[in-house]
């Protein structure tokens, strides 16, 4: 997986805060849970259990991903399509024109229009200009024509959060 400094920065934050705020909530939760009798069907303590061990495997989960990223860098020329550029996009085939920002994978939401830069959209228009017709190669059998109009460095932004899993 590829990831910015901005990137580790937010998920070892996420994994200290997950470790020394959440994780103390979870188990006191359980403890509570715990005092309100039997065990079997105690759903509070079932529900405690299962936000303690959720809380604990996204803990997992972001340290697996700091062990086996690579660095990117988040710079490009300003008149170049690059991370955190929003971008406006003509799609030929569809005559209908899109707005993406171009993310790293882990801050990756095509719901809130923010594309991978290892998606294949993403991919393609990285290092483009404005005016350049770009080809989006979807599979060996289907491609598709985009003209970029526009590219703003809107940089990073507090809703750029890191992805679940």
């Amino acid at each position: 997986m590829k990831l910015t400094n901005s990137d580790v920065e937010k998920i070892k934050e996420e994994i200290e805060h997950r470790k020394l705020v959440v994780r103390k909530e979870a188990l006191e939760a359980v403890k509570e849970a715990r005092t309100h009798g039997d065990l079997s069907e105690n759903f509070e303590y079932h529900a405690a259990k299962k936000d303690k061990n959720k809380n604990e495997s996204r803990i997992r989960y972001l340290e697996r991903i700091l062990k086996t990223a690579t660095i990117i860098s988040d710079e490009s020329k300003s008149d170049e399509v690059g991370l955190n550029n929003t971008v406006e996009v003509y799609f030929e085939e569809d005559e209908e024109i899109e707005i993406f920002k171009i993310v790293s994978t882990m801050r990756g939401d095509s719901v809130k229009g923010r594309i991978s830069s290892e998606s294949p959209i993403g991919a393609a228009l990285m290092g483009h200009k404005a005016g350049d017709r770009v080809e989006i190669k979807v599979n060996d059998s289907y491609s598709y024509y985009v003209v970029i109009k526009s590219i703003e460095n809107t940089g990073e932004e507090e809703s750029d959060t890191i992805r679940g899993y």
